[in-house]
């Protein structure tokens, strides 16, 4: 074959692998990161190619809704509801992986970093191995292409539990783990520095008698001070090692932000006061707080308001954490509610600055060359309807 016609048939091949792949969409509301146009778009291979003002003449009619960039959460322990749906019952781990999966995407989520307990309590519901037994689970799964959306792995180190150190030693070497976060529920100490709230919650949640309950704080404070500081130190010291993102939990101290500077943590999760979280924002970490308190409009455990944070500008990125809906509902919120965020900029607290904190450059903005992961919104209400996504241009919800 002459050099002219293998170059044709080379061009005609690429051609063909484009326009297989390629979807336009039209008559659509484009949030790009700094502002909304009306517009199309226009992908293939997985990538979005071009981004234009006006409608294309033909493709996937977005009938006006919004279109936005797929959702990026950096933290839901949600998975845990599907694995053990009743207490003594533990679901098939691929079945379960596969509806936690499932509701993530149809809420618009397209990347996801499943957090998974490393540490736990004396007569937790869970165990270590069970922990890796999800992980696995979710690996065999997504290179099994089972699952809609890209999934990932958060470890969320409770440093003042005896066994945090082993736990967190079966997830070495597993290049799926993104982020580790260190985590200190002993009595007292960062979520809990309200004492008040702590025998309330765990009243409510164990049933403990006042007596019970005095046992188990001397208890857990004697972990805490036992186990916390060094396990701190060589969880970050081991995540550091492997090249593990680390996140800080719950900061309620400009002590506690010192602390994580020093580890070189980049994201703040969860910050309880306006303290900490004004101190995270001026050491550069990114802000991390839950859409659940967004919603609702206050913490559920009594800790400061996300809406606060934000009206303060020390807010950079949501998490769905336990109600995968309410990621792409809490952006929403924001721009209503939030003087000075704009809906681009909420988005982006849900889309591009997630990803970015863990080095997923490829996607998370609707910019050319980025990747497909799209997902069309219809506001009702002012409740966010999702109407379809779609990652790296293939359709999943």
């Amino acid at each position: 074959m002459s050099d002219a016609l293998t170059s044709q048939s080379s061009k005609s091949t690429e051609e063909a692998e484009y326009n297989a792949n390629a979807l336009t969409f039209t008559n659509a509301k484009v949030v790009l990161p700094d502002e909304v146009i009306d517009g199309s778009i226009d992908t293939a291979n997985g990538l979005i190619r071009s981004i234009d003002s006006g409608n294309a003449a033909q493709g996937h009619d977005c009938e006006g809704d919004y279109l936005i960039p797929g959702l990026v959460e950096l933290h839901t322990d949600h998975l845990e509801n599907h694995y053990k749906p009743r207490p003594g019952v533990l679901w098939n781990p691929i079945s379960a992986v596969q509806a936690h999966d499932a509701q993530i995407a149809c809420a618009g989520i397209t990347t996801v970093l499943d957090a998974l307990r490393v540490g736990m309590d004396d007569g937790a519901d869970f165990t270590a191995q069970d922990m890796r037994a999800m992980a696995d689970a979710i690996e065999t799964a997504q290179a099994a292409g089972r699952l809609r959306a890209d999934h990932f792995l958060h470890l969320r180190c409770e440093v003042s539990a005896d066994n945090c150190v082993e736990g967190f030693s079966l997830f070495e070497g597993d290049d799926r783990v993104r982020l580790t976060s260190l985590m200190d529920h002993t009595p007292g100490q960062r979520q809990f520095t309200s004492l008040d709230y702590y025998i309330k919650y765990y009243k409510e949640a164990k049933g403990f008698s006042d007596e019970q309950l005095e046992v188990f704080i001397e208890h857990m404070t004697a972990r805490g001070a036992r186990n916390s500081d060094k396990n701190r130190r060589e969880i970050a010291a081991r995540a550091t090692a492997s090249g593990i993102q680390l996140a800080s939990h719950d900061d309620a101290t400009v002590a506690h932000v010192e602390e994580g500077v020093g580890f070189g943590i980049k994201v703040a999760e969860f910050p309880t006061t306006m303290e900490a979280a004004k101190a995270s924002t001026e050491a550069g970490m990114a802000v991390l707080m839950g859409a659940p308190n967004v919603v609702r409009g206050k913490s559920h455990s009594g800790n400061i308001s996300a809406k606060e944070l934000a009206s303060a500008g020390y807010l950079n990125i949501l998490s769905s954490d336990y109600v995968p809906v309410s990621l792409l509902h809490g952006a929403f919120v924001l721009a209503k509610d939030i003087e000075g965020i704009t809906l681009p900029d909420a988005i982006q607290k849900v889309t591009k600055i997630p990803a970015e904190s863990v080095s997923l450059m490829d996607r998370g903005a609707i910019i050319e060359g980025r990747r497909a992961d799209l997902v069309q919104v219809r506001m009702v209400d002012d409740i966010p309807i999702v109407r379809g996504v779609w990652r790296e241009g293939r359709r999943v919800a």
